[in-house]
């Protein structure tokens, strides 16, 4: 039974930011959810994706986006068949690791220079990145048009989900993972994301030159393959013995 595959974008996104990728795996027969994440914190928006994952019958993909790979591996792990996972620039977290100290397991993210807080009237501060350093820090090998419609559209994060502590069972211990991420992604260091990768002893890693953050959206071919990768492999698992 082909495996339906759930798309979590991250931070300072939203859930169009798959457009391309969704194209490539619908073509190839795939059942595709792009969640709205939250963007409330690991724990509650892990919550939210679980219930989804409880709505499909078979079994299920995940593919998180930055701190939407956080959100994949904290998931219920008695929510659904969940048979794969596969990290886009995405954060794989240990147990009691928060997207800030993974962050800084490599040096070179300038992300948090970049940040423009909002105060929220029942306290907390949403993040947003600054508007005018957006296209540099977040998606540099986009076009300028498609990088200023980004900076608006934007959906902030709550600043404490990126110190929140990661659940104690990481999916990934557990579930075979795939990696895809950009040798100049911003956010997330590429040293850091090699680290995770290794850490969570990827089936496959694929590093693209000259890639951003945004190497979903960049290369959505590279993407969408490294999916279907991980969704072929889920099928033949599913599979009877």
């Amino acid at each position: 039974m082909k495996p339906t595959v759930i798309l979590v974008h991250g931070a300072f996104a939203e859930s169009s930011s798959w457009n391309d990728v969704i194209d490539f795996l619908t073509a190839e027969g795939l059942s595709t959810i792009a969640m709205a994440n939250p963007l409330r914190g690991i724990a509650a928006d892990a919550a939210a994706l679980s219930d989804l994952v409880r709505s499909v019958d078979g079994p299920v993909v995940l593919v998180g986006h930055s701190y939407g790979g956080a959100v994949i591996t904290n998931i219920d792990p008695g929510a659904g068949d969940v048979l794969g996972l596969v990290f886009v620039a995405g954060y794989a977290l240990e147990a009691g690791e928060s997207c800030a100290e993974a962050t800084n397991h490599s040096p070179g993210g300038s992300l948090a220079e970049t940040l423009q807080p909002v105060d929220l009237s029942g306290g907390g501060r949403d993040l947003y990145i600054a508007q005018e350093k957006y296209h540099q820090q977040f998606c540099a090998d986009l076009s300028a048009d498609v990088a200023s419609q980004l900076a608006v559209t934007q959906r902030p994060i709550v600043e404490s989900a990126l110190g929140e502590p990661a659940g104690d069972t990481p999916l990934w211990k557990t579930v075979p993972s795939w990696f895809i991420y950009g040798d100049e992604d911003r956010n997330i260091p590429a040293g850091s994301q090699a680290f995770m990768a290794s850490r969570a002893e990827a089936r496959s890693t694929v590093v693209i030159s000259g890639a951003s953050h945004v190497v979903g959206m960049s290369h959505p071919a590279h993407t969408a393959e490294v999916i279907l990768e991980s969704a072929h492999a889920a099928e033949h698992a599913d599979q009877p013995a």
